[in-house]
C-alpha cells in the first residue's frame, strides 16, 4: 500500500454487540477485548471518523461504511447525527456514499424512509430460503429470524431502498447452490449478491493442527462447487441483469490490473476497522493486540492507514505465499485468498496454503474461457452481457438478441460479419440510435460492481 492510495474503513459502531447469536459469526468474541464497556461509538469517535474519513480522501469519493456486530441497535438517531456531519463537506463538494450491513431483524418503516431520503446502500444478511438460512443464523434463543429478515426485504422494495445480500457460504447451503440462487433472484427479487465463505478455525487448533475447521465451514472442494454451479447459471442467463460480487471481482483481474475484492488482489491493507472506541485495526479479520494500529482520537486516520505497521501487514500476503501459489496458473486472479484462509500446507509440506484452494482452482479453471470473452467483449466497448449469445452459439442453443445489440455491429459469433448479415439475420432493428451501447450498470462490466455496490475495497464479512 502506497501512502497516496485510497483507503477504506469500516466502522463498529456497537463494536461486537448484536441481537443474533450465528453460530458461524467470528466477531461476537471481540466484545472480549473490551470488558466492561457498553459496546456504544461516542459522538466524538463517530464525528471523528467522518471527519477524518472526508479529510483523507479530498478529491475522491469518500465511503462511510456501518458493520457490526449489528450497527442498528445504535437506533436511527445516531445515523440521523452522522449524516448531519457530511452535509458540511457534501456543500464543499464532497462525493460520499453510506453503506450499512444489517442482519435485518430491526428494519421498519422508518429506517426504510432514512435509508431512500439518503441514498443508503443497504447490505443484507442472509443465507438462503429457510431452512439454509435457519441452520446456523439464529437469535440468541436459537429461535428463527427468516421471516423477518424476508419482511426487511420488502420494505426495501417497496420505499426503493438500493440493497444487495450478503450471503455467508457454509456447510449447508453450500450443497444447494442453484435452489439458494433461485431463491435470491426470483423470490427475494434482488439483484446483487455477495458470497462469503464461512472457514472458521475449531477451538483447540494450533499450528500442529491447523486443518480443522468448525462444522459451520465449507469444504474447499464445495465451495468450488458451489461456485460453478451458480456461475454456469449466471454466465448463460442473467449476465448483465444479476451482479454477483466474487464474479465480478474475478472478471476485474481479466480486465484491469487489480480485483475489486481485497481478497483477490496481490496485496491488502488498505481495507481497515474501526472500533467503537476509536481503535483502529488492520483488517475486520484481524482485530486482535497485535493488529492494532492505534486510535483515531490520538492519531490521524491517513497516518494510521498509511504506517509502516500497515504497510508491512499489506506486503505479507504476497511476501507469505507458498512456492505452490506462485506457480500456480491462476495466480493473477486469486494471489492466495485471504491470508486468514491459509491454514493448510502444500503438497510439498510448505505452510500458507488456503483452505480453499482446491476449490478456487477449480472455479477459475471452469471460468477462463467466459471469463477471457466477457473481458475481450468489454475491451471492444461491447457489453459483457453478450457472452450468453457466444455460448448459446457454441451450444447450439437459441441465441439471446439483447434489445440494443446493434445490427452494424461485428456478430458476437466471431465470425468477423456484421450481427444482421450472420446470425442476426432477420432480426428487425434495434430501437434507439443503433450506436454501440456505452458500458453501464446492465452491461456488468469490469468496474460496475464498484459503482452499484460499494467500494473497490469491498470487505468480506459475515457480521450483521
Amino acid at each position: 500500500m502506497t501512502g497516496h492510495r485510497s483507503f477504506h474503513v469500516m466502522a463498529k459502531p456497537a463494536g461486537a454487540r448484536c441481537n443474533l447469536a450465528c453460530s458461524y459469526c467470528f466477531y461476537l468474541s471481540k466484545g472480549a477485548l473490551y470488558p466492561g464497556s457498553s459496546l456504544r461509538m461516542s459522538p466524538e469517535v463517530m464525528e471523528s471518523y467522518i471527519r477524518q474519513t472526508c479529510t483523507a480522501h479530498e478529491g475522491l469519493p469518500v465511503s462511510i461504511s456501518w458493520q457490526g456486530g449489528e450497527p442498528t441497535l445504535m437506533g436511527l438517531d445516531f445515523f440521523r447525527r452522522a449524516i448531519e456531519i457530511e452535509k458540511g463537506f457534501l456543500e464543499g463538494g464532497a462525493v460520499i456514499e453510506n453503506t450499512i450491513q444489517t442482519n435485518g431483524t430491526l428494519i421498519d418503516e422508518d429506517w426504510c424512509r432514512f435509508f431512500r431520503e439518503n441514498d443508503v446502500l443497504v447490505g443484507l444478511s442472509m443465507d438462503g430460503p429457510r431452512q439454509m438460512h435457519d441452520a446456523f443464523r439464529r437469535d440468541g434463543n436459537a429461535r428463527s429470524v427468516f421471516d423477518a429478515v424476508v419482511r426487511a426485504a420488502g420494505l426495501m422494495r417497496e420505499h426503493q431502498v438500493r440493497f444487495n445480500i450478503l450471503c455467508a457460504v457454509n456447510a449447508v447451503n453450500s450443497l444447494q447452490p442453484l435452489e439458494l440462487y433461485r431463491f435470491f433472484k426470483d423470490e427475494l427479487q434482488v439483484r446483487y449478491i455477495q458470497f462469503i465463505p464461512v472457514v472458521e478455525r475449531a477451538r483447540g487448533s494450533s499450528s500442529s493442527h491447523p486443518q480443522t475447521v468448525t462444522g459451520a465451514s465449507v469444504g474447499g472442494a464445495a465451495y468450488g462447487r458451489f461456485l460453478v454451479e451458480i456461475f454456469d447459471e449466471w454466465v448463460r442467463n442473467d449476465v448483465g441483469t444479476m451482479f454477483i460480487q466474487p464474479f465480478e471481482g474475478v472478471l476485474s483481474s481479466y480486465c484491469h490490473d487489480e480485483s475489486s475484492l481485497c481478497i483477490f488482489r496481490a496485496t491488502c491493507g488498505d481495507a481497515l476497522v474501526l472500533e467503537h472506541n476509536g481503535d483502529l485495526y488492520a483488517c475486520d479479520h484481524f482485530v486482535d493486540p497485535a493488529h492494532l494500529l492505534g486510535n483515531i482520537l490520538e492519531r490521524h486516520v491517513k497516518g494510521l492507514a498509511s504506517s509502516d505497521g500497515q504497510r508491512a501487514f499489506g506486503a505479507a500476503k504476497t511476501g507469505t505465499l507458498p512456492l505452490f501459489c506462485r506457480a500456480c496458473p491462476f495466480l493473477f486472479a486469486c494471489h492466495g485468498e485471504c491470508p486468514r484462509n491459509r491454514i493448510l500446507r502444500t503438497p510439498d509440506g510448505e505452510p500458507g496454503l488456503n483452505w480453499l484452494c482446491e476449490g478456487l482452482r477449480s472455479f477459475f479453471a471452469h471460468t477462463q474461457g467466459p471469463m477471457r470473452l466477457m473481458a475481450e467483449l468489454i475491451r471492444a466497448g461491447r457489453p459483457a452481457f453478450e457472452v450468453m449469445n457466444v455460448l448459446a452459439l457454441q451450444e447450439g442453443r437459441p441465441m439471446r438478441h439483447p434489445p440494443r445489440t446493434g445490427r452494424n455491429d461485428p456478430c458476437p459469433c466471431g465470425s468477423g460479419k456484421k450481427y444482421k448479415h450472420c446470425h442476426g439475420q432477420g432480426m428487425p432493428p434495434a430501437t434507439g440510435s443503433g450506436r454501440r451501447p456505452q458500458r453501464t450498470g446492465e452491461a456488468a462490466g469490469c468496474r460496475d460492481w464498484e459503482s452499484l455496490a460499494g467500494r473497490k475495497h469491498r470487505k468480506n464479512s459475515q457480521d450483521g
